[in-house]
Protein backbone atom coordinates (compact mmCIF):
# COMPACT_ATOMS: atom_id res chain seq x y z
CA UNK A 1 0.00 0.00 0.00
CA UNK A 2 0.94 3.35 -0.82
CA UNK A 3 1.06 6.39 1.77
CA UNK A 4 -1.21 9.28 -0.20
CA UNK A 5 0.39 12.51 0.51
CA UNK A 6 -1.89 15.15 2.66
CA UNK A 7 -3.07 18.59 1.42
CA UNK A 8 -0.98 21.29 2.74
CA UNK A 9 -4.70 22.71 4.76
CA UNK A 10 -4.15 19.49 6.52
CA UNK A 11 -0.41 18.96 7.07
CA UNK A 12 -0.57 22.85 8.92
CA UNK A 13 -3.72 21.53 10.82
CA UNK A 14 -1.43 18.80 11.98
CA UNK A 15 1.31 20.61 12.36
CA UNK A 16 -1.08 22.91 14.89
CA UNK A 17 -1.85 20.13 17.37
CA UNK A 18 1.48 18.81 17.34
CA UNK A 19 2.81 22.10 17.69
CA UNK A 20 1.30 22.41 21.20
CA UNK A 21 1.71 19.21 22.09
CA UNK A 22 5.59 20.10 21.70
CA UNK A 23 5.09 22.61 23.55
CA UNK A 24 3.42 20.64 26.05
CA UNK A 25 6.52 18.67 25.94
CA UNK A 26 8.75 20.98 26.41
CA UNK A 27 7.12 22.88 29.04
CA UNK A 28 7.57 19.35 31.45
CA UNK A 29 10.75 19.58 30.30
CA UNK A 30 11.73 22.87 31.46
CA UNK A 31 9.68 22.56 34.54
CA UNK A 32 11.08 19.03 35.42
CA UNK A 33 14.12 19.33 34.43
CA UNK A 34 16.07 22.29 33.34
CA UNK A 35 14.80 24.93 35.61
CA UNK A 36 15.82 22.62 38.82
CA UNK A 37 19.38 21.95 37.12
CA UNK A 38 19.78 25.27 35.97
CA UNK A 39 18.56 27.32 38.58
CA UNK A 40 16.36 29.54 36.57
CA UNK A 41 12.97 30.95 37.39
CA UNK A 42 9.38 31.10 35.33
CA UNK A 43 9.88 33.19 32.44
CA UNK A 44 7.42 35.59 31.19
CA UNK A 45 8.73 36.39 27.62
CA UNK A 46 6.26 34.61 26.06
CA UNK A 47 3.86 37.75 27.02
CA UNK A 48 6.59 40.46 27.25
CA UNK A 49 6.45 39.30 23.55
CA UNK A 50 2.60 39.45 22.71
CA UNK A 51 2.40 42.78 24.94
CA UNK A 52 5.10 43.67 21.98
CA UNK A 53 3.01 42.57 18.87
CA UNK A 54 -0.79 42.79 20.40
CA UNK A 55 -2.65 45.05 22.02
CA UNK A 56 -3.22 43.62 25.54
CA UNK A 57 -2.01 44.46 28.31
CA UNK A 58 -3.07 41.87 31.29
CA UNK A 59 -4.73 43.55 34.56
CA UNK A 60 -2.26 41.67 37.76
CA UNK A 61 0.18 38.29 37.88
CA UNK A 62 -2.65 36.20 37.16
CA UNK A 63 -3.80 37.49 34.08
CA UNK A 64 -0.10 37.96 32.70
CA UNK A 65 0.43 34.26 33.84
CA UNK A 66 -2.46 33.21 31.51
CA UNK A 67 -0.95 35.47 28.64
CA UNK A 68 2.39 33.86 28.91
CA UNK A 69 0.78 30.41 28.62
CA UNK A 70 -1.58 31.26 25.66
CA UNK A 71 1.36 32.44 23.78
CA UNK A 72 3.83 29.79 24.56
CA UNK A 73 0.99 27.51 23.57
CA UNK A 74 0.15 29.80 20.40
CA UNK A 75 4.17 30.11 19.58
CA UNK A 76 4.48 26.17 19.68
CA UNK A 77 1.33 25.57 17.49
CA UNK A 78 2.70 28.41 14.89
CA UNK A 79 6.65 26.52 14.91
CA UNK A 80 4.20 23.23 14.16
CA UNK A 81 3.10 24.84 11.29
CA UNK A 82 6.18 24.62 9.85
CA UNK A 83 6.85 21.22 10.22
CA UNK A 84 3.33 20.68 8.78
CA UNK A 85 4.66 22.36 5.49
CA UNK A 86 7.94 20.74 5.44
CA UNK A 87 5.65 17.47 6.00
CA UNK A 88 3.90 18.24 2.47
CA UNK A 89 7.47 18.88 0.57
CA UNK A 90 7.83 15.53 1.79
CA UNK A 91 10.18 15.90 4.74
CA UNK A 92 9.46 13.75 7.87
CA UNK A 93 11.29 12.41 10.73
CA UNK A 94 14.77 13.68 11.92
CA UNK A 95 15.82 15.63 8.88
CA UNK A 96 12.30 17.54 8.94
CA UNK A 97 13.06 18.04 12.57
CA UNK A 98 16.43 19.70 11.92
CA UNK A 99 15.19 21.65 9.21
CA UNK A 100 12.56 23.12 10.70
CA UNK A 101 14.31 23.67 13.91
CA UNK A 102 17.25 25.36 12.03
CA UNK A 103 15.02 27.76 9.80
CA UNK A 104 12.52 28.57 12.83
CA UNK A 105 14.57 29.08 15.28
CA UNK A 106 16.83 31.51 13.50
CA UNK A 107 13.54 33.21 12.11
CA UNK A 108 12.50 33.16 16.13
CA UNK A 109 15.97 35.07 16.96
CA UNK A 110 16.11 37.49 14.31
CA UNK A 111 12.12 38.40 14.74
CA UNK A 112 12.84 38.96 18.12
CA UNK A 113 16.27 41.32 18.27
CA UNK A 114 14.06 43.13 15.33
CA UNK A 115 11.24 43.47 17.98
CA UNK A 116 14.02 44.25 20.41
CA UNK A 117 13.45 41.95 22.75
CA UNK A 118 16.35 39.22 22.51
CA UNK A 119 20.31 40.55 22.53
CA UNK A 120 21.56 37.44 21.93
CA UNK A 121 25.03 38.95 21.96
CA UNK A 122 25.11 39.58 25.74
CA UNK A 123 23.70 36.33 26.32
CA UNK A 124 26.43 33.74 28.30
CA UNK A 125 26.50 30.15 26.89
CA UNK A 126 23.95 28.97 30.11
CA UNK A 127 21.70 31.42 28.32
CA UNK A 128 22.24 30.22 24.61
CA UNK A 129 22.40 26.08 26.00
CA UNK A 130 19.15 27.22 27.87
CA UNK A 131 17.08 28.87 24.73
CA UNK A 132 18.52 26.36 22.03
CA UNK A 133 18.11 22.83 24.26
CA UNK A 134 14.16 24.17 25.22
CA UNK A 135 13.51 24.79 21.58
CA UNK A 136 14.84 21.64 20.60
CA UNK A 137 13.28 19.45 22.86
CA UNK A 138 10.16 21.32 21.24
CA UNK A 139 10.81 20.62 17.83
CA UNK A 140 11.75 16.85 18.53
CA UNK A 141 8.46 16.31 20.29
CA UNK A 142 6.63 17.94 17.25
CA UNK A 143 8.06 16.10 14.41
CA UNK A 144 7.46 12.90 17.18
CA UNK A 145 3.63 13.84 18.12
CA UNK A 146 3.11 14.81 13.71
CA UNK A 147 4.78 11.46 12.56
CA UNK A 148 3.35 9.19 14.84
CA UNK A 149 0.24 10.58 16.18
CA UNK A 150 -1.05 14.17 14.01
CA UNK A 151 0.44 13.26 10.45
CA UNK A 152 -2.67 13.48 8.55
CA UNK A 153 -1.14 10.74 5.47
CA UNK A 154 -4.18 8.30 4.33
CA UNK A 155 -3.71 4.97 2.87
CA UNK A 156 -4.89 4.69 -0.57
Amino acid sequence: MQLKRASLAANIGSGVFAGVAGTAVMTAFQKLVEMPVSNREDSYFPATFAERILPVHPAGPEARKRLNYATHFSLGGMWGTAYGIAATTGLRGQKAVNTVFATVYTGDVLLNVALGLYQPTQWSKKDWIVDLLGKYVQAQATGAAFDHFFGPARRS
